[in-house]
């Protein structure tokens, strides 16, 4: 039976990327050696690392002042490595809290500077994005997070300010153009959109990030993987490779624009079903509905069992809901087959038609 994965992440991944990774591990480029094995100072890595690079600044259409960097740690590790890099002590950062990601981002940059919370859509459970906020213009930095994977809301018009924006992307990532010049850094963490976990994209824009406002450790100072091109020290080779491969695979496609186009047909359909079958109810504001993460309950709980046991007998894996929030959650990223959403919404109309 074919599955389709659902999951939040580490998560889908296009086949034809696992084909020639797994085709990597045991032989890499006809080197006779594994890609796990292989030195990240030879040639041959270098190559991968410049093409990575390069699938970027070309998806993404990144002006010359923006570095892109391959980097540990997670999205989480970001949290606190921007502020430590970027928010001098006498500075103030804006933070918009739109649930779990933005919370903890909130916290660690707490840790290096001055943070005002502008907006708090906590008092609704997190479930819409606040738009009606003041945005003082002596900020050094706005911090979004572009999709919220636990409470499936996502930002769909970015907030009016000539303040530069920071943006966790972990999720929505490649997903749809952007407005470059509005970001002074934009992160993710691969395993969501791009690739697999051990790496994190990062992009700043050196314009803004100037010199550290502060004495670093080495390995926390971003002019030192600038410099070194994401090999100060030994670089994730085979999740940056992995998500290279992927981001070669977004470029066949057709690029972010192609990509977009599929999400939003995909994510129509879902939403469309949830809105129309009476077993189900969507949990978010319907202007803010993510792309990427569709979360839903059914109106009556005792169904949840059926529900679940009838997704996973079509293949449908990874629709449990986050723990801390139940119901149901479809992860539906760029490498999601629309034939996938389709049958989930197959499953979901069957229980209604015997249910309903």
């Amino acid at each position: 039976m074919k599955k389709y994965n659902f999951y939040a992440g580490p998560a889908i991944l296009p086949q034809e990327v696992f084909k020639e990774a797994s085709q990597a591990v045991l032989d890499f480029n006809g080197m006779g050696l594994s890609i796990l094995e292989i030195s990240h100072r030879s040639a041959e890595f270098q190559a991968v690392m410049d093409e990575a690079y390069e699938l970027v600044r070309e998806l993404l259409t990144l002006p010359d002042h923006y570095e892109p960097m391959f980097l540990q740690g997670g999205a989480s590790g970001q949290f606190g490595m921007i502020p430590m890099n970027i928010l001098g002590d006498n500075e103030t950062a804006g933070y918009v809290n739109t649930g779990n990601w933005a919370e903890k981002a909130i916290k660690d940059a707490k840790l290096y500077g001055n943070v005002t919370l502008l907006a708090d859509s906590s008092d609704k459970n997190y479930s819409y994005i606040p738009k009606e906020y003041s945005i003082p213009t002596d900020l050094k930095y706005l911090h979004i997070t572009s999709n919220n994977t636990v409470r499936g809301t996502q930002y769909h018009s970015l907030p009016d300010t000539e303040v530069k924006l920071v943006a966790d992307m972990s999720s929505d990532i490649f997903s749809r153009p952007l407005d470059i010049k509005k970001y002074g850094v934009i992160y993710a963490g691969a395993q969501k959109n791009m690739g697999p976990a051990g790496t994190t994209l990062l992009i700043v824009d050196k314009n803004f990030l100037n010199e550290p406002v502060r004495p670093l450790p080495n390995m926390m100072n971003y002019q030192n993987h600038i410099s070194k091109k994401s090999s100060y020290n030994t670089p994730p080779a085979f999740a940056v490779y992995v998500s290279m491969l992927t981001l070669r695979w977004v470029k066949a496609q057709g690029g972010v624009k192609a990509m977009a186009k599929k999400n939003i047909e995909k994510s129509t359909l879902l939403y469309n079903e949830i809105d129309n079958n009476e077993l189900f109810f969507g949990t978010t504001a319907k202007e803010d509905r993510s792309q990427m993460s569709v979360t839903f309950k059914l109106q009556d709980e005792e169904l949840t069992n059926t529900f679940l046991e009838k997704c996973a007998e079509a293949g449908c894996v990874g629709i449990k809901g986050h723990r801390s929030v139940g119901g149901f959650r479809a992860s539906i990223y760029n490498a999601m087959e629309l034939e996938g959403v389709k049958t989930l919404v197959d499953v979901m109309k069957d229980l209604g038609s015997k249910k309903g």
